[in-house]
């Protein structure tokens, strides 16, 4: 048996109060005295209702508050976010009057700097593949460390030493972001990416004869430009295969000028800092560290027999004999067989007179004393076939000093405590 009370108003808010009851188990209830009930006067309800609007309006205070302190922490976010990438204008921004990218269309060009995007690690930064928005152009977009003075030194270098050049051999620098944080540098994109890919089978494609000639007169283009050709001296000072990059159809641009430096014509560097790459080091380089357009002229030689024998121009892994490319290629000179330098992968596919050509021009640049190499304007000329090499070359390069002393000379790029070189600028074949 159940006993209780139910009640239904339908659709209407209405409130039901049981005043009094009367109940007996087994027999008939007793009557109710009505006049000992309480009186309803409507009082209680109005308290409960009056309490509602105060609990709705703590909850509403509550939800507010919540928001204006959610809107509070996303604006010191922004604010900090804002502030990393704050646009700051120095001198040499006015001086060198380069284009200026904000972060944001560097952010949606490389979609947010994801790895997808990205090309590889360079000195001293990363580098991401790029689509500005808007035109839609292909870039190559560079992270430079803003933490190392090295970074923003050589930030500034490329700013100052390519902006403004225009040569189709060399990579062009469209411009740049600059925040309080963060430095990028925003070149042309090469679609092949860097030679030693190439060279050192890391693509899959083997480049013939031909196309590794024309990449040697492209650099020697670009170098004679920077030397002779503009207005001032431009010396590159990290001339190699990793610093020479490929458009789509194969064509050498020089890049990566973070080490450059320059000087009037007729006037002499003033620096004394060791920097470049183990192998492409001048041995007066390596003693006095003073850049001088000969010392990339000893750069671009040990270039050109990388490139046409397919080796790096120190090899740690093989004999003493045959670690120091120059060394190498010149003893197969003496005996006789300089052609048997050539790279393997080639399959004797090559024109023995530029073969030839190129190798002996190599060693040529690479003379172990400043005075004995060439210009660049006259290797452009052996190059294109407009003058024929010196007809005493091979008493020329044996008559140079230190020839034989090469592998001292790589030893000592390492271990000389007179000299400022660290890891992050000589890297064994980088």
């Amino acid at each position: 048996m159940y006993v209780g009370f139910s009640s239904s108003t339908g659709q209407l808010v209405q409130s039901h109060f049981v005043l009094g009851w009367s109940f007996q188990l087994d027999g008939k209830a007793p009557e109710l005295d009505l006049s000992k009930l309480s009186f309803f006067t409507g009082k209680e309800q109005s308290k409960r209702k009056g309490r509602d609007p105060l609990v709705v309006g703590l909850s509403i205070a509550g939800v507010v508050l919540l928001i204006i302190a959610t809107i509070s922490i996303l604006v010191i976010l922004w604010r900090r976010k804002k502030a990393e990438f704050t646009e700051i204008l120095e001198d040499w921004e006015v001086q060198y009057g380069s284009h200026r990218f904000s972060y944001k269309e560097l952010f949606e060009a490389t979609k947010g700097f994801s790895e997808r995007e990205f090309l590889g690690k360079g000195g001293f930064g990363k580098v991401y593949k790029g689509v500005l928005p808007g035109s839609n152009v292909q870039v190559a977009v560079k992270r430079i460390s803003h933490n190392s003075k090295q970074g923003m030194k050589e930030f500034v270098a490329e700013i100052g030493t390519t902006g403004q050049l225009r040569h189709p051999n060399l990579v062009r620098v469209l411009g740049y972001c600059r925040g309080e944080k963060e430095l990028i540098l925003v070149y042309d994109y090469m679609p092949n990416g860097s030679l030693d890919r190439f060279l050192y089978s890391k693509v899959g494609v083997i480049l013939n004869w031909n196309q590794r000639f024309k990449i040697i007169k492209d650099v020697a283009l670009a170098l004679t430009y920077l030397h002779e050709e503009w207005a001032e001296v431009i010396i590159h000072r990290d001339i190699k295969a990793s610093n020479v990059l490929l458009d789509g159809e194969l064509n050498a641009k020089l890049g990566d000028f973070g080490l450059a430096r320059c000087s009037k014509h007729e006037q002499d560097l003033q620096t004394t800092h060791v920097a470049g790459t183990l192998g492409y080091i001048a041995p007066e380089l390596a003693r006095s560290g003073k850049p001088t357009p000969s010392t990339d002229v000893y750069a671009f030689g040990a270039f050109c027999l990388e490139v046409a024998c397919g080796r790096r121009p120190v090899e740690q892994k093989t004999s003493a004999k045959e670690m120091i490319l120059v060394d190498w290629v010149y003893s197969f000179w003496m005996e006789g067989k300089i052609l048997s330098t050539m790279d393997p992968k080639l399959d004797r596919e090559w024109k023995a007179e530029e073969a030839e050509l190129v190798l002996k021009l190599g060693l040529l640049c690479s003379h172990g004393v400043a005075e004995g190499r060439p210009r660049m304007s006259q290797v452009l000329i052996y190059l294109k076939g407009q003058a024929a090499l010196p007809e005493n070359l091979n008493a020329h390069v044996k008559a140079q000093e230190g020839r034989g002393d090469s592998e001292n000379h790589a030893i000592l790029c390492y271990s000389s405590p007179s000299l400022t070189i660290t890891n992050s600028l000589i890297s064994v074949g980088r």
